[in-house]
This record gives C-alpha cells, sequence and structure tokens, in this order.
C-alpha cells in the first residue's frame, strides 16, 4: 500500500535537493525558449552546469503553437545537420525544413535535459544580481508572487554567466535599463528574412555577465520579429554557447 505521504516526501525531498544543487550554477539562463534550449544543450554538453528558470508551466516558449495554432515551424535548409544530431524529423519544402512543433520541442528539452540541464518551471527571476558591476546571477521568486505582486521576499542563486533567453519581453535585461543601467530598443515589426540575421547579429553580451540570445536580443537590439521560422533561434543558442566557452578558455 503507497502512502499518500511518502508521495509528497519524496516530491519536496527531490525537488529542493535540486534547487540547493543549483544555488551557484555555471550558467543561468531566463526562459526555456528554443535558443536557451540550444545554447543549454551546448553548454551542459560540454561539462556546464547549466540551469534554466521558466517562469510559464509548459518550458519550450513559443514553439508548440507552430504558426496560428498550426503545429509546424519552420528551419532553413542549413540546419539539417542540427536536426540530423538530435534526431529531429524534418520534410523538406521550397529550400525549407517543415518540422511538427511539438516534436521539436519535446527534442530539445529531451535533449538538454538528458544533459545534466535543470529546468525549474513556474518560477519568475525578479531582479539580477549585480556585483561590483557585473551580472553574478538571478533574484527568483514563484511566478505567481511576482504577477500578482504578493510581498513576499526572493531567493538569490548566483552563476558565471546569465543567459536572457526570456523571449520578447526581455526580462533580464529590462531589470537593468529601467535602472538607467544599460539602453535598449524595440522591437520592430515582421520581416523574417532581416529578423533571421538580426537575432544572430544581436546575439551576445550585452551587460558584463549578462548575455541575450533569441528574441531577447532582438528586442533589447531593435530588430524585427519573424514568425514561426525559427532558424535564427538555433543559430542565437549556437553562438551563444559558442561565447560562452570562448570566454571560458580564456579565463
Amino acid at each position: 500500500m503507497i502512502k499518500d505521504v511518502l508521495i509528497s516526501r519524496g516530491i519536496i525531498r527531490s525537488y529542493f535537493n535540486d534547487l540547493e544543487d543549483r544555488l551557484d550554477s555555471d550558467v543561468i539562463i531566463i526562459g526555456a525558449g528554443p535558443s536557451g534550449l540550444v545554447s543549454s544543450y551546448l553548454l551542459a554538453k560540454k561539462g556546464l552546469k547549466v540551469t534554466i528558470f521558466e517562469k510559464r508551466n509548459q518550458p519550450g516558449g513559443g514553439i508548440w503553437g507552430g504558426g496560428m495554432k498550426l503545429n509546424y515551424i519552420v528551419l532553413q535548409d542549413n540546419l539539417k545537420d542540427f536536426c540530423e544530431n538530435l534526431s529531429i524529423n524534418y520534410v523538406e519544402q521550397d529550400n525549407l525544413l517543415m518540422i511538427d512543433s511539438v516534436h521539436f520541442a519535446s527534442a530539445l528539452l529531451y535533449h538538454a535535459t538528458s544533459q545534466g540541464v535543470k529546468v525549474f518551471n513556474n518560477i519568475g527571476v525578479e531582479d539580477l544580481l549585480v556585483i561590483k558591476g557585473k551580472v553574478s546571477g538571478v533574484v527568483l521568486n514563484w511566478n505567481n508572487v511576482i504577477k500578482e505582486k504578493i510581498p513576499i521576499d526572493p531567493i538569490t542563486v548566483s552563476a558565471e554567466y546569465v543567459i536572457d533567453s526570456s523571449g520578447h519581453p526581455a526580462e533580464g535585461v529590462e531589470k537593468l535599463a529601467r535602472r538607467g543601467l544599460i539602453n535598449i530598443s524595440q522591437e520592430f515589426p515582421m520581416d523574417a528574412d532581416r529578423a533571421e540575421e538580426f537575432v544572430v547579429e544581436a546575439t551576445g553580451e550585452i551587460f558584463p555577465g549578462l548575455f541575450v540570445s533569441g528574441m531577447a536580443a532582438t528586442a533589447s537590439k531593435g530588430g524585427p520579429r519573424m514568425g514561426p521560422i525559427f532558424g535564427g533561434m538555433v543559430k542565437s543558442g549556437i553562438k551563444i554557447s559558442d561565447l560562452i566557452l570562448n570566454m571560458r578558455r580564456k579565463n
């Protein structure tokens, strides 16, 4: 006979053991969208301790719904190798790769977590930890506490690098911008062709210790949005992982 309290005890112990272990991480990623999941997978594969905090219940960002809830997304055909390395199925059409969005999101989550990436969902980033002019971690609270502005104090976790992969809101960058520590632009109207290039160009370190990828990079630096084509997101995730790995080698 299974006692209900044993189920509760197992969940509580497992969860808080994981959380305690991640109070110090090599990399913290804000948001489990496509660029964040790609970079988390590649960084963890190289042995880094990578932790993602996702404010929503479901990790994966905007992948799941495809275009207008038609659950297909598009990648450029120069990402075939990436797909094949992660066993992602695709169909070629007009020099593009058509991919089931649920399959794509599931594959990214599976490969990231299989490499040791820990995703904490329903936790929001209330603020950034800035010490001596460098972002050194994030300040966390339950997302409903932040959303409903309940006066509950947060906790802090530290990391060598923080990646803002929070999508259109650019939530990490916004925390610095509202204090005048950084200047940001705004997201411009749809232009998929230019947007796919821009998101990769904009990916990088925006403030000491804080990096931007995906739509957070686009929103921070004033590029156009692109809709349900995700090649730029994948390439942004690849670029950000390369940047951080190169910085670690130099240090």
